[in-house]
């Protein structure tokens, strides 16, 4: 067995008290309102264009508390002050690395109201969590148990738009060992069906949205004739929070069982690098891939391969494993979306379109792992057409080449 431990949260829910719900408002709030603060010295700085780390707003947090108009800000734990401006640091890095757009304000409304405590900040003593600022521990259901002699390095409070609240605690854990499962598996996702498997297995897509739609939509209705402002309308809202909360708990436990099988039973996985981001912009599919959440079972499938030692390699998204006969490798000229069902012209084999799509993705991604090498397009991209050119071009008389 591997004795390699990694970073795991526990996710747990929780019934505040009265107390200790207003607590963590307050917090939520001062949380909220440092990163904006921070986040608006730090923009103001970059128009200067001056460096302001985070050292320099910590500093800042500290005059800000020894003014009036932001006094409160010394009512609350200042770990999950100091925490937001970590936020921010983490935020900008990702934006000069070019992984992210530029850091956004937090808005109440739609922002996740959370807060994160260090191990200073929080005690945890006979499965009785207590955070600072807090006389009493929280009322946590332990759906699970934390791992033998568990010692979480940082605790996070969140809260809902259905108004549940969850802690998640960081911890050390040494993964189980998976013994067996040695083959390997191509997997395409679709929309009709999830995920096609390169063995010929379909499996369904739930469509826990499209399940919920009238519903949603009904409670959506009654929403838009309350008053703004009502407390009539405060439940609506909550109304429709509540089923878009129990959508997206089926999702993700569907999500969870589905890429827990495919990671016990197979050592390699090859998927599809899709952009997600790209086809959420196509109106007449976007509610249906976002329903698919494709993007949510590529996370899934990438940090379990890592806890349990499985390989898991992405295809180049040109890689035209559709159109491409999985038998002779002719490669077709157009193919409709339409079109599940398609005959080579060559050799005359009959395919379904999702599984030979994943059946070229396992030959394509067991090539990678024997050359060691890209999967790219069979006909070249414009910008592989001018790369080629500028290759090609003849050096001119009195240049020097390496």
């Amino acid at each position: 067995m591997r004795s390699r431990t990694v970073k795991r949260a526990f996710r747990y829910r929780f019934h505040p008290t009265a107390v200790q719900a207003a607590e963590l408002s307050r917090t939520f709030g001062c949380v909220r309102k440092v990163y904006n603060l921070a986040l608006a010295a730090r923009s103001e700085a970059w128009r200067r264009q001056e460096r302001v780390g985070y050292a320099r707003t910590s500093a800042m947090l500290t005059e800000w508390k020894r003014t009036e108009e932001l006094a409160f800000l010394s009512a609350v734990s200042s770990v999950p002050l100091q925490q937001a401006l970590r936020h921010v640091q983490h935020a900008f890095v990702a934006f000069w690395d070019k992984r992210a757009r530029y850091p956004r304000f937090k808005s109440k409304k739609r922002s996740r109201a959370s807060a994160e405590y260090t191990r200073s900040a929080f005690a945890l003593r006979d499965g009785r969590l207590t955070l600072a600022k807090m006389r009493e521990p929280l009322d946590i259901v332990w759906s699970r148990p934390l791992p033998e002699g568990a010692d979480p390095s940082m605790a996070t409070v969140s809260r809902d738009a259905a108004g549940r609240y969850f802690v998640s605690l960081l911890c050390e854990d040494i993964p189980a060992d998976l013994s067996g499962g040695a083959g390997a598996v191509g997997i395409d996702v679709g929309i009709t069906s999830l995920v096609t498997l390169s063995t010929g297995e379909k499996i369904a897509n739930p469509g826990h949205e499209r399940r919920e739609r009238a519903r949603l939509a009904r409670a959506k209705r009654e929403l838009a004739r309350k008053e703004k402002g009502s407390r009539n309308r405060t439940k609506a809202r909550m109304k429709v929070a509540r089923i878009h909360a129990r959508i997206a708990d089926r999702r993700r436990d569907s999500l969870h069982q589905l890429s827990t099988r495919l990671v016990r039973d197979n050592q390699t996985l090859v998927i599809e690098d899709l952009s997600v981001r790209n086809m959420l912009g196509n109106h007449a599919l976007a509610r249906a891939v976002a329903d698919a959440s494709w993007a949510a079972l590529r996370s899934m499938l990438e940090y379990k391969c890592a806890w349990y030692g499985r390989e898991l390699i992405v295809v180049d998204r040109w890689f035209p494993s559709t159109k491409l006969c999985s038998s002779c490798g002719t490669l077709a000229d157009v193919l409709p979306l339409g079109v599940r069902i398609w005959t080579c012209e060559t050799c005359g084999r009959t395919h379904d379109r999702d599984v030979n799509a994943a059946v070229n993705l396992l030959a394509a991604g067991l090539a990678v792992a024997v050359c060691g090498d890209g999967v790219g397009p069979q006909r070249n991209s414009p910008e592989r057409q001018r790369s080629a050119k500028q290759k090609s071009r003849p050096v001119r008389e009195g240049t020097l080449s390496s």
